[in-house]
């Protein structure tokens, strides 16, 4: 086994990255090989080692991409081609329930391969949660049955009904379009149980299955609800009864992937539903800031209801040994035009053996809030912040400061500051025009990202809108995105066919702002340049337009 490559079967969870466990996400960020399936939601995917093979084997309802078989196939081939590595197999919900992850460890073990199983959340439990229906209630359930609509060439399993148990059934298969043909679920026993029934992959059957019920002896008015998509933005909840089934799902057009829940708990997610009132419920939106600065907007756009992609488009890195820190001295106020401004200049002082007494007597500048926000984090504050949070406003607010005094052998001179501006390499010469007098360092350099894979363009296509603080950001996507649709603006161009690229962008300022409307976006801007303002518009934007 030494020279097999390890495999993990991991439960992606119903959809709601949040809803990951903390070890599938550990295993997914160092994982050589990543095999996954169509319903791991693009975020989740987001959070695997960007090196790694993506390997896409979705299977549609009517549609398997790659067969089983296969699939299993492929486990044992990428422990062969990876010794010593990590190969994750990521499947939605858990990979023991109805998920096939036996029939992959069996594969794994007749090869003599290693593998673990990592729990993932079922959508049997964690999609009537989040649409507020309990699956079980005192009073009204004591036990849940999860039986599985899907059609498949297997022997029936069925267990007992008991009271208080949890019952995984599944469904036969055979050649014939007749259900009746297809189904060997005990109907009898089913229309019995005073528990909650959840049907998983049964949307196809749900007009038969309704039916034999009814005719088993099961109340016709029990209530019942589809619930589509659940856990991610697009959730959607349809509610019925048991004897209007079959006209409810025609009739509201109910698609897959959607799970059927049945029994007297449904009736409490009328007044349990919470998730359909966050505000941003049903958007899928594009963050485009580099990784590490990433996390802090995702998580609140996340919190209202939002499916984020962050999509870096830039990378940044220190530029190292290229000033003498003695010539420190010489200035009288540092302008920190960015956070990676601030976190390049720290790196690079205190690797080279000094701290923050070197500022002792200097002024320090900062072009907006978030970069203040960012100096206060290594206990330094700001002297000087323009309420125009741009290049220009902080050149301007410098430009128009008083001399300095300075007393030499009894006289009196007033000196113009010596400024020291700490940017990147990319920008412009906005200040060095105000300032011209101003020094400029370049600690560090921004790089752009060089590619992005086909799962996460597709996941970009289908989004909402696309979130910009920077323009560096905005020029690196427009031409990401418009490989080989030159001239043509990019919310007007699909890409593989699929839904076009998002014409609404959210954007940090107005120089931001100015280079996606030059690109075609229409443009939504935050009043003020900090992320807390951003979030608010476009909370603002969607409540408006809702």
């Amino acid at each position: 086994m030494a020279n097999f490559g390890h495999v993990y079967l991991i439960g992606a969870g119903p959809g709601d990255p949040g809803l990951l466990t903390l070890r599938g996400k550990d295993i997914l960020e160092k994982a050589d090989v990543v095999v996954y399936d169509r319903l791991v939601s693009p975020a989740i995917l987001g959070f695997c080692n960007p090196k790694a093979k993506m390997v896409d084997v979705g299977k549609m309802p009517t549609h398997h991409k790659v067969k089983q078989s296969e699939i299993n196939k492929l486990l044992v081939q990428f422990a062969k081609e990876y010794p010593q590595g990590v190969i994750a197999r990521l499947k939605g919900g858990d990979p023991f329930v109805f998920g096939r992850g036996g029939e992959e460890a069996l594969e794994l073990v007749a090869a003599g391969v290693e593998f673990d199983v990592v729990p993932g959340i079922t959508s049997a439990i964690s999609v009537p949660a989040y649409a507020g229906i309990p699956v079980s209630h005192r009073g009204i359930a004591t036990s849940f049955h999860i039986i599985t609509g899907h059609e498949k060439e297997v022997d029936s399993r069925k267990s007992e009904v008991g009271s208080d148990s949890v019952i995984l059934s599944e469904v036969r298969s055979t050649k014939s379009k007749d259900p009746s043909q297809n189904l060997s679920l005990d109907f009898e026993n089913l229309a019995k149980c005073p528990g909650t029934l959840i049907f998983l992959m049964g949307i196809a059957n749900m007009d038969f299955i309704a039916k034999r019920l009814i005719e088993c002896g099961k109340d016709p008015k029990t209530p019942l609800a589809f619930i589509e998509k659940g856990t991610t933005p697009y959730q959607r909840t349809v509610m019925a009864t048991l004897e209007t089934a079959g006209e409810t799902i025609v009739r509201e057009k109910v698609t897959a992937p959607a799970i059927t829940i049945m029994g007297g708990v449904v009736e409490l997610g009328q007044a349990l539903a919470w998730k359909k009132n966050l505000p941003l419920s049903g958007k899928r939106l594009v963050v485009t800031r580099a990784a590490k600065q990433a996390s802090g907007i995702t998580a609140r756009l996340s919190a209202l209801g939002a499916e984020v992609i962050e999509t870096p488009m830039i990378e940044t890195r220190v530029v190292e040994g290229s000033f003498n820190w003695a010539d420190l001295a010489n200035f009288d106020i540092l302008a920190f035009t960015s956070t990676n401004g601030v976190e390049s200049f720290f790196k690079q002082l205190f690797a080279a053996g000094y701290d923050v007494r070197v500022l002792a007597g200097k002024k320090i500048a900062s072009v907006g809030k978030i970069t203040e926000k960012k100096l206060l984090e290594y206990g330094i504050r700001c002297d000087y912040v323009p309420e125009d949070h741009t290049g220009e406003g902080l050149g301007k607010l410098l430009a128009a400061l008083n001399p300095i005094p300075q007393s030499t052998e009894g006289a009196t001179s007033h000196l113009t500051p010596r400024i020291l501006l700490l940017q990147g390499n990319l920008a412009d010469d906005t200040l060095l025009k105000l300032l011209p007098q101003a020094t400029r360092w370049v600690v560090y350099e921004t790089l752009p990202v060089a590619e992005l894979p086909e799962w996460k363009r597709e996941a970009v296509a289908g989004a909402d809108a696309v979130v910009f603080a920077s323009t560096s950001a905005v020029e690196n996507f427009v031409k990401l995105m418009s490989q080989g649709t030159a001239g043509v603006p990019p919310y007007l161009k699909a890409t593989n066919g699929s839904a076009p690229i998002p014409q609404t962008s959210f954007c940090i300022g107005r120089m931001t702002e100015s280079a996606a409307r030059k690109h075609g976006f229409n443009t939504v801007t935050s009043d003020e340049t900090t992320m807390d303002s951003l979030v608010k518009k476009i909370v603002e934007f969607y409540t408006k337009n809702s």
